[in-house]
């Protein structure tokens, strides 16, 4: 059945994402927008995660992030994009026969420095420092350990295509001494293609290499969005398929669903 639901649910995209739309120019424009994630655009996505079958005892997790991404000039040519990621997790029996644990995990803050506008070429970067901060509200939630490390983005917009990806790098400087220490490095490489009135089909994986355990996990995500309008509002909504593959406590397969709350200048 969970095959059957996967194989079909991109055919059910386009009459899922239906919404009150913006003007079409405004809404192509913010689509493109939010390709791109050192634009200048503040925005402020729920990201859902729904993911089944994990490990031995078929587990479960849901994953809310809330991730806001606030823009901020420091000059006539520099802005300093601040991404802030927040996991709020429940989970039952994701470690074989370990029950339910719900709460906060550990929040990452990045931080992009990115030229105003693309290069000659029509590159658009960022560069900047990752930090890893131990809010974890549940042992099992998060690592209890302070990380830092850089980050990087680098993408190229050529019409109504949007090709790119995102890096980090995080290692534990200080906490819990009977935790593992963190040595981890995520890669995001993603593909976009735009249609006209605001939608768009994303497909990225999000890659974590985890050196201390020597655990490869990662997801392939193909998404469909649209922005929309609600009452005077700009958003996005999107949703689609999640592929889970490698050698870590992955699951079997997953649902993203997202909101975006879309504050344009």
């Amino acid at each position: 059945m969970k095959k059957i639901i996967l194989l079909f649910l991109p055919l059910f995209l386009p009459f899922l994402l239906e919404a009150q739309e913006s003007s079409t120019s405004s809404a192509d424009d913010l689509a493109k927008q939010l390709q791109n994630p050192v634009a200048s655009l503040i925005s402020v996505p729920f990201q859902n995660n729904f993911d089944f079958g994990i490990g031995p005892n078929d587990g479960t997790r849901y994953t809310l992030n809330f991730q806001p991404v606030i823009p901020i000039s420091i000059g006539e040519d520099w802005n300093l994009i601040a991404r802030v990621i927040v996991p709020v997790i429940s989970q039952n029996n994701v470690f074989g026969e370990s029950g339910k644990q719900s709460g906060l995990s550990d929040v990452l803050v990045s931080g992009f420095f990115s030229p105003k506008e693309p290069t000659s070429g029509g590159l658009i970067w960022g560069i900047g420092p990752a930090l890893l901060i131990p809010t974890a509200s549940n042992n099992s939630l998060g690592t209890e350990k302070f990380g830092l490390g850089p980050t990087a983005v680098a993408l190229k917009q050529v019409g109504s295509f949007t090709i790119g990806g995102l890096v980090n790098h995080i290692f534990s400087v200080a906490g819990n001494e009977n935790r593992a220490d963190v040595n981890s490095t995520f890669i995001q490489p993603f593909i976009a293609k735009n249609f006209p009135g605001g939608k768009a089909i994303t497909l990225n994986t999000e890659l974590t290499q985890n050196w201390e355990a020597d655990a490869t996990s990662g997801t392939l995500n193909l998404v469909g969005s649209k922005v929309i309008t609600i009452g005077k509002q700009a958003s996005q909504i999107a949703i689609g398929p999640r592929i889970h593959y490698g050698n870590g406590n992955s699951a079997s397969w997953g649902i993203r669903a997202i909101f975006v709350l879309l504050f344009p200048k």
